[in-house]
């Protein structure tokens, strides 16, 4: 991820953060809160997407899955 991308998510993150206080310091439920937080980082992932993590990731999974398949063949 390029620097400028991650400065965009760094920044949306901190946006993200701030309405969540404010959400929560205005009496909003803690339930509304965390389903905003949950909400905003997903929509966050479609619009500045972390290529790089998704990547790590699905090498994790494979090589569980490779890992996982070769034991349960013993």
């Amino acid at each position: 991820m390029d620097a400028g991308t991650r400065q965009k998510r760094v920044e949306a993150l901190e946006a993200i953060k701030n309405k969540a206080m404010q959400m929560a310091a205005d009496g909003i439920d803690s339930g509304q809160v965390r389903s905003f937080i949950a909400d905003a980082k997903i929509n966050l992932a479609y619009e500045l997407p972390d290529e790089e993590a998704f990547a790590k990731a699905a090498r994790a999974t494979l090589a569980y899955k490779r890992k996982k398949g070769s034991s349960a063949q013993e």
